[in-house]
């Protein structure tokens, strides 16, 4: 009987030795074209999202949280890169006619080294299950960028239609499989099993939903939950809001189930604003913009036991972040030569440093510019519009430009700006809705 006892006590100590070396697993939910003031964790009362919340509270919630883009596909390529995706003239989205001016494939350049290659590196089955956007031919798409597995759609959203009005094709690796009744579902029962098939070794699960790109869709039974007498579209948005939430907690609970939930890094963040019917407070603007409205987002990150709960942090930060933010939580070493844009954010999380992470952040959408600096914010939003400048901090709605009584910070920020911009490559390809249509 001894001898059992001792057996299982040291099977006991070997499992507990096992978990605490194991590097985290990795998760990633980024909701696309979600309003800044969509969820109770950031202030808003009309749409219950209890496990979202839930994520802030046991974590770290950023208040002054970007994305390097307005758009879908650049925020994307930042993500997947953590560098600026300017410095490989990523500025507009991987779609639309191949035009003969345009300077390379509308794809995530093939020499740039993926957030997935990195955590392979390091040992980690990867799996994506969503909205690529970052290129839809041979040799761009997921399971060429990194993915182990893919199950999704590649361009657009589930808005798509082609001319037959059949809706976008749905991919398990590169082989087409019938469309189901509902997308967002079908995509939280393959992250459940990818969970359950490869929780017993280290895995990086990147959820690019489709929700809450419009058209909304207002699926049932998320609809009924909302008052009839709402204007149709913001009823159907607040259920696709609803239907996020419960996706991301059914996720959450399978972790738990495993017994992975303080082995596991999560983050949550959009990929950009959104446009009508969405709630963007105290911001003006949307996406196609770069106004407050378009690129600042909600952004959390969560690790229990490991980051302190309830943690609500000014820095500003942004999505490039959240590569090396999960490499350095692996366990790996962030080369210099990978010249990342975006920085390790656990010294901040873990309450090791108080040090803003950046000394600035950067924009660059075809036509549009900004730069924000601490509380200061310069900002070209179109080719005939003038320089502004806020001070995010007293103004966070961009009204009052103050430009005309600061020259000096307009001087300052748009020198940071144009060195920033010398690294970078002009556009590969041209979108004229840069500038409301015209680009000259």
């Amino acid at each position: 009987m001894k001898t059992i006892r001792t057996f299982l006590l040291a099977l006991l100590v070997s499992s507990a030795v096992h978990a605490a070396d194991r590097p985290p697993n990795v998760v990633v939910f980024l909701a696309d074209d979600l309003g800044y003031a969509d969820t109770g964790a950031y202030g808003n009362t009309q749409i219950p999202t209890p496990n979202i919340d839930s994520l802030a509270k046991g974590g770290a919630k950023f208040m002054n949280g970007y994305v390097s883009g307005c758009v879908c596909s650049p925020t994307r390529a930042g993500l997947m890169t953590g560098r600026y995706q300017q410095r490989f003239g990523f500025d507009a989205n991987a779609e639309g006619k191949v035009h003969p001016d345009d300077k390379g494939p509308r794809a995530l350049d093939k020499g740039e080294v993926t957030f997935p290659q990195k955590m392979k590196q390091l040992g980690y089955c990867t799996g994506a299950i969503g909205k690529w956007h970052l290129g839809d031919q041979p040799g761009y798409l997921p399971t060429d960028r990194g993915f182990d597995e893919f199950f999704g759609i590649l361009p657009y959203g589930i808005n798509w239609k082609d001319p037959d009005g059949a809706p976008p094709p749905l991919l398990r690796g590169t082989e087409k499989v019938p469309a189901p009744p509902n997308f967002m579902n079908t995509f939280c029962d393959e992250a459940l099993s990818f969970v359950e098939r490869h929780h017993d070794k280290p895995f990086f699960l990147y959820l690019p939903f489709t929700g809450i790109h419009a058209q909304q869709i207002g699926a049932e039974p998320w609809l009924s939950r909302f008052d009839p007498s709402m204007p149709p579209n913001r009823r159907k948005y607040c259920a696709d809001v609803a239907q996020l939430d419960d996706i991301i907690g059914r996720i959450m609970e399978k972790l738990r189930s495993l017994g992975l939930e303080e082995d596991t890094l999560v983050f949550f963040l959009s990929d950009n604003g959104g446009g009508n019917p969405i709630d963007n407070k105290p911001f003006q603007g949307t996406k196609w913009t770069l106004w407050e409205g378009g690129i600042h987002e909600p952004f959390v990150v969560s690790w229990k036991g490991r980051i302190p709960a309830g943690q609500v942090l000014d820095h500003p930060v942004i999505q490039l972040d959240i590569l090396p933010t999960s490499v350095a939580a692996a366990g790996g070493k962030i080369d210099p030569d990978w010249k990342l844009d975006g920085v390790n954010l656990l010294p901040l999380l873990e309450g090791k440093s108080t040090a803003a992470p950046h000394e600035a952040l950067f924009w660059r959408f075809g036509v549009q510019y900004a730069v924000r600096k601490g509380d200061w914010k310069l900002s070209k939003t179109g080719l005939d519009a003038p320089v502004r400048l806020f001070n995010l901090a007293k103004d966070p709605g961009e009204a009052d430009d103050l430009a005309a009584k600061e020259p000096g910070k307009v001087g300052e920020l748009q020198t940071l700006w144009d060195e920033w911009n010398k690294n970078n490559e002009p556009p590969r390809w041209i979108d004229k809705r840069w500038n409301d249509g015209n680009v000259h």
